[in-house]
């Protein structure tokens, strides 16, 4: 029994010196340098380039129309009738509504009639007076009854405009929200008109980013009820930061001639900040620390480690805004086992 255990134990030792001698000893030898002294790394590199980046950020946004207004009445009255049908394009200029406007109109004829008679007595004392038949003073008060009047006619007809709601602009009106025959004031809403081409986006950026907006740069806009992508053109800025969410409110349009969109829906906006000749690494070269970013540089077979100061960052990609140049070689792979000043050997396959 016991040689038999003796035997395995010297079977077990023979395989294991084998194990070594034909697997473990070159790849020794090929990790070793000429001298067999110093380790040398087998890693995958890459020389730095500079490519267009695009700088873009991500941002939450509301759909606005180009132009809304509540329709409310200027003048208290009844409804008499209403012109137009709910969702439906109205043109501007377009009468609406009208309220009842019968005492209004009553009053103007009866200050039209008086006026032709103020005015016939006004033209008869103009030539009496000139063949000195009346005095000036008497020819005076008639003409100031005589536009007197036709203030007074002015002003039955600006209120008698008040009485009638018109289309401010071309536009789609809403629903409306009352009836002939109801008694409105001015501070009852009739419907709503919205101009829904061009629509306009509302949304912010971080302040960090605000000297980099510009009026037209463009814009990437996805609505979810459409399923699309639409490019549009920022076209106005707040003047300043907002206080409370430190950031700029930016507004933008984009072409809604089929009224696909509508005011009032979720947008998500990429603002494509600039595009620039920026040096570009890959991710995986990039070894991030306590004290910063660095990267792996092979100068003179060794890899030396180098801090580094990243920009934007992409899937795939690192923008270096300082510490390296275009034309350095940078390690990709094998870095976890790279220290610093070790003799590298770069073999890309």
């Amino acid at each position: 029994m016991k040689l038999k255990n003796a035997i395995i134990i010297i079977g077990l030792l023979v395989i294991l010196t084998l194990i070594k001698i034909f697997f473990l000893t070159p790849k020794q030898n090929k990790a070793s340098g000429k001298n067999g002294s110093s380790p040398v790394a087998l890693i995958r590199a890459t020389v730095v380039k500079s490519s267009e980046l695009d700088n873009t950020i991500i941002s939450s946004g509301s759909i606005m129309a180009n132009e809304e207004v509540v329709l409310n009445p200027e003048m208290a009255g009844k409804i008499i009738s209403i012109s137009f049908k709910e969702g439906r394009e109205v043109k501007k200029g377009q009468l609406l509504v009208k309220i009842n406007d019968a005492d209004l109109q009553a009053t103007l004829e009866k200050q039209i009639a008086v006026q032709k008679i103020n005015e016939e007595k006004e033209h008869d004392l103009k030539e009496l007076l000139a063949i000195k038949g009346v005095s000036q003073e008497e020819y005076d008060v008639a003409l100031s009854i005589v536009q007197q009047g036709k203030a007074d006619i002015d002003l039955s007809k600006a209120q008698i405009s008040k009485t009638e709601i018109h289309a401010p602009f071309d536009g789609v009106i809403g629903l409306k929200s009352v009836s002939e025959g109801d008694f409105v004031s001015s501070a009852d809403a009739i419907a709503s008109i919205q101009q829904l081409n061009p629509a306009k986006i509302d949304f912010s950026v971080p302040e960090k980013y605000a000297a980099q907006v510009h009026v037209n740069d463009t814009v990437r806009v996805k609505v979810a009820g459409t399923g699309r992508v639409y490019i549009g053109k920022v076209y106005a800025l707040d003047p300043k930061i907002d206080a409370a969410t430190r950031a700029l409110k930016v507004r933008a349009l984009i072409d809604n001639s089929n009224h696909e969109i509508f005011a009032g829906a979720y947008a998500e906006v990429s603002l494509i900040l600039r595009t620039d000749k920026s040096v570009v690494v890959p991710s995986m070269a990039v070894i991030a620390g306590l004290r910063g970013q660095t990267t792996y540089v092979v100068k003179n077979g060794k890899a030396v480690l180098t801090p580094i100061t990243i920009g934007i960052r992409t899937d795939s990609t690192v923008e270096v805004l300082d510490g390296l140049k275009v034309g350095d070689t940078i390690a990709t792979s094998g870095i976890m086992g790279l220290k610093p000043d070790i003799d590298v050997k770069i073999q890309n396959f």
